[in-house]
Formats: C-alpha cells, sequence, structure tokens
C-alpha cells in the first residue's frame, strides 16, 4: 500500500533542522539532548519529524542542523 503524501514529506536529503529535548535547570543552561530530526514540506508550509525517543518532561526544540558534533 502506498501513501500518497509520501513524496510531499518523506526525508530525501539531510535533516535541514535537529530536534532536542530541553530541561531548564534553576540558575544553569538547559540539558540539550538530541532526540530526532525534521525535514521541511516541499510546499515549505511544514515539517516531518521523526522523533528516536519521546520526552516525558522539558520542551522539544528544532534548530537548525549545522557540521558541528552534538
Amino acid at each position: 500500500m502506498s501513501n500518497t503524501n509520501e513524496t510531499e514529506t518523506s526525508p530525501s536529503k539531510a535533516p535541514s533542522h535537529a530536534v532536542y529535548q530541553v530541561r531548564d535547570r534553576e540558575g544553569q543552561k538547559g540539558i540539550f539532548t538530541r532526540i530526532g530530526a525534521a525535514w521541511p514540506h516541499k510546499d515549505g508550509k511544514g515539517y516531518s519529524v521523526q522523533l528516536d525517543a519521546v520526552p516525558l518532561d522539558g520542551r522539544i526544540t528544532l534548530r537548525v542542523s549545522t557540521d558541528k558534533k552534538d
């Protein structure tokens, strides 16, 4: 069975964004844990997000992918 939206949302290149869980700490910087990746839709109106983990607390942040090692 094929998905008719597959061509619009399937990741075909390197992701444009990294997905992080961020846990805030009082008086310190937050802890960022990479939990997935995101690719823009062809129409530019959304993103497909692939999560490797689902956080139970904290918040989810999308950041532009860079060549820096996470």
